[in-house]
């Protein structure tokens, strides 16, 4: 099994979600010693925001500059890990209410015409459903269901709206909520999160 591994908090060995991730990860190594773990950190080495000139670079008949062959480059290397992988394991940080702007840009270089998704008859399909998503989803405040501040939530109904569009209707969310609001809440919430991770199916 293909595993591919992506940590988009910037707060490295202080991440709630680096943990939880990293915990995930361990989890379906345990449980499939035959998994092969690639590793993508968003924030120690960023993928560029999308331009008007990477988009049209696209095209067989622009002339690249160096900089731009790199980028795309980069774009088709983030593409084929994804493609190749059977199981993706996302540690989500929550910022200013929704996902970190490193993880924005690589979603931008996974949904691609094509290659995740198509125009048919009947609209979009997505062509990435046989594919397993995991998000380990790190928040400081309480957002959940029936919280204040539910609607304030961008990240995990971002993403899930995201991985539907290219055909993972159901991706598994494990939270770790709160985690700002002191040292006893983190601490639980964490291990509460653990847990379920603890509970993750092999395959």
């Amino acid at each position: 099994m293909n595993l591919l591994h992506v940590d988009s908090s910037i707060l490295g060995g202080n991440s709630v979600s680096r943990t939880l991730s990293a915990a995930a990860v361990e989890r379906l190594r345990a449980a499939s010693p035959d998994v092969s773990v690639t590793y993508r950190d968003l924030a120690a080495s960023p993928i560029p925001h999308l331009s008007g000139a990477y988009l049209a670079g696209q095209s067989p008949d622009v002339q690249h500059d160096q900089a731009m062959q790199e980028d795309l480059a980069l774009g088709g290397k983030v593409l084929d890990e994804f493609l190749a992988a059977d199981t993706v394991v996302i540690g989500v940080a929550l910022y200013n209410f929704t996902i970190p702007s490193q993880l924005k840009a690589w979603i931008d270089r996974i949904l691609v015409a094509g290659k995740t998704f198509r125009y048919g008859a009947n609209g979009a399909e997505g062509l990435a459903g046989d594919k397993r998503v995991i998000l380990a989803v790190s928040r400081g405040g309480f957002y959940g269901s029936g919280t204040p501040h539910q609607s304030f939530e961008h990240a995990e109904t971002y993403l899930r709206s995201a991985f539907a569009f290219i055909g993972v209707a159901n991706p598994e969310v494990v939270v770790a909520e709160g985690v700002a609001r002191g040292l006893d809440q983190r601490e639980a919430s964490v291990a509460k999160a653990l847990d379920e991770i603890g509970g993750l199916k092999a395959a």
